[in-house]
């Protein structure tokens, strides 16, 4: 059996501090094989920087996901993705950008791909390039990468909980965990799909709960009420964190799912 665990969407310096906290009490927890996290919010929301991977060093993270702000920082991407080989972001993104959406490796004799892909519905609105069918890419990347025996880990961005829910299906079988990300708000079907992939829509995000998902109250409302929007982060205590435990089996499928969730003073 091979356990793992996937932290969702981590906010700027809430979500980086709260990690700091709580990865080690979920080591104690469940004394994971491997861990991943999505980091494509890390640096004051949008991206990731040298600076703000570096903070993270300590915890010894095996793999990192993106998503559609991981370029945000443009120059700052492309030197994080040359340092950090385990930073993956989404396959099916059309372009000539930085890294690839899998990351295969082995750890204490065990094989692991983590694979990135973004949805497709409602997906023109948030990002700047083409993106190609991921069901089609999946497809790809497991004929191209795949090994017997390996753990299959799919972090699958998207915003519509239909398209996340026929990819679990599209995948069942093949995939031993597949977690959504980019709404940052947690759903309630955890489940294991009848062929035996671990799936949930969305994990949800490490970030401030008295925020819309992560922002202050306030701006999100400008948006609404005919104000100025301006971004930010909201950085005010509690956090909540947010993740997905899975446990898998030789076959590299999952025999139990658990959802992970605490509130963290940071």
């Amino acid at each position: 059996m091979h356990k793992i665990v996937f932290f969702g969407d981590a906010i700027g310096k809430p979500g980086r501090k709260a990690l700091l906290k709580v990865v080690p009490e979920v080591r104690e927890k469940y004394n994971p094989d491997f861990i991943i996290a999505n980091v494509e919010n890390l640096a004051h929301g949008k991206g990731v920087t040298p600076s703000t991977m570096a903070e993270l060093d300590i915890l010894h993270i095996d793999a990192f996901t993106g998503g559609n702000h991981i370029f945000e920082k443009k120059d700052l991407a492309q030197e994080v993705f040359d340092k950090y080989s385990n930073l993956i972001r989404p396959g099916n993104y059309q372009g000539n950008f930085p890294g690839k959406g899998w990351y295969r490796t082995e750890k204490n004799g065990q094989g692991y791909l983590i694979i990135n892909l973004n949805a497709k519905v409602f997906f023109a609105e948030h990002y700047f390039g083409g993106i190609s069918s991921p069901f089609e890419e999946f497809d790809k990347i497991i004929a191209d990468q795949k090994r017997a025996g390996d753990v299959v880990f799919v972090d699958f961005h998207s915003e519509v909980s239909s398209e996340k829910k026929a990819f679990g299906f599209y995948v069942d079988g093949r995939a031993s965990l597949v977690c959504g990300t980019h709404t940052h708000t947690p759903t309630a079907d955890l489940r294991i799909l009848p062929k035996g992939t671990g799936h949930v829509s969305d994990v949800g995000m490490i970030g401030a709960v008295n925020s819309v998902l992560g922002v202050p109250v306030e701006s999100s409302l400008a948006i609404f009420l005919g104000g100025k929007f301006v971004y930010e982060v909201e950085e005010s205590n509690p956090i909540m964190v947010n993740a997905v435990y899975a446990e898998i089996n030789e076959q590299g499928l999952a025999t139990k799912v658990e959802k992970f969730y605490t509130e963290v003073e940071v």
